[in-house]
């Protein structure tokens, strides 16, 4: 008796299982019809997303001196894009102090951003074509050419120096197709090393790995010490922009409204200024 009662269970189940389905079913030409409306407030949803979780998830850099860097005296976080990210947390917040930093590479920067552990990216991220497709960004807070840091005792003084030796790049990062060209349009040949971090890149340079560092000329600066110098030859200027995900339209809009404000009030010139970037 016990087995055939069960037996009446599942049968039953099943049949409400397959009235479920089949309910679905006829709700399905409901869903294509609602899909955009979803769509749009899905993305008007990420701003309440973040003002329910009580902070801004931001992507930055901790090792580029000037834009992100953590102090090593004071173990806090420095610079112009921790100065914007927080003048976006206060465009939301009305709080400056809303921002939970993640450090980021340049190879690890679009993967956060794409599993939603980051709401936004601001991180010396170069715009261009290929990026533009996975993801929305702002406009240009800064642009900033290729430069080559290089040893003073090496006796290296141009581009051309380099045929034949091997220059040290980030990993990720579009600096190594800029050389590329530079050095192609020079007539010469380099070859390349790649490191994760920008600390290895300069520790490459500074063991011999490298010839060279190629990398952004404002982000090189901070790692010139009495050994090195950056060499005049400049090219492929690197436009920054802050990153979202894309379909994250009210966010991105956000972003994009409070850095143009930045721009207008004469602000984003006072954090330039501050931080020694303005040319």
């Amino acid at each position: 008796m016990f087995f055939a009662k069960k037996k009446l269970m599942v049968l039953a189940l099943t049949a409400l299982t397959g009235l479920s389905l089949l309910a679905a079913g006829c709700g399905s030409e409901n869903t294509s019809s609602s899909s955009s409306s979803s769509s749009s407030s899905a993305s008007n949803d990420i701003i309440q997303t973040i003002k329910d979780r009580g902070y801004l998830k931001v992507g930055c850099k901790v090792d580029v001196p000037l834009f992100g860097y953590k102090n090593p005296d004071t173990g806090e976080l420095e610079g112009f894009e921790i100065d914007l990210s927080h003048a976006i947390a206060k465009k939301i917040f009305g709080d400056p102090s809303k921002v939970e930093f993640t450090p980021v590479v340049a190879k690890t920067r679009g993967p956060l951003l794409d599993s939603g552990e980051l709401d936004t990216v601001i991180a010396t991220y170069t715009i261009n074509d290929e990026r533009k497709k996975q993801y929305d960004f702002s406009t240009p807070y800064y642009t900033d050419p290729v430069g080559l840091l290089v040893k003073t005792a090496d006796n290296i003084n141009s581009l051309k120096d380099l045929s034949g030796k091997t220059i040290a790049v980030p990993q990720g990062a579009t600096t190594r197709k800029a050389v590329e060209d530079a050095a192609k349009a020079a007539g010469i040949e380099v070859k390349f090393a790649e490191f994760p971090t920008y600390p290895e890149c300069k520790a490459a340079l500074m063991s011999g790995r490298a010839a060279a560092y190629a990398m952004d000329t404002s982000n090189l600066s901070g790692y010139v010490d009495s050994e090195t110098k950056i060499l005049p030859d400049k090219f492929a200027p690197q436009e920054y922009g802050a990153a979202t995900k894309k379909g994250n339209d009210a966010l991105a809009k956000l972003i994009e409204d409070t850095i143009q404000e930045m721009k207008d009030s004469g602000e984003l010139d006072q954090l330039l200024t501050k931080w020694k970037l303005n040319k």
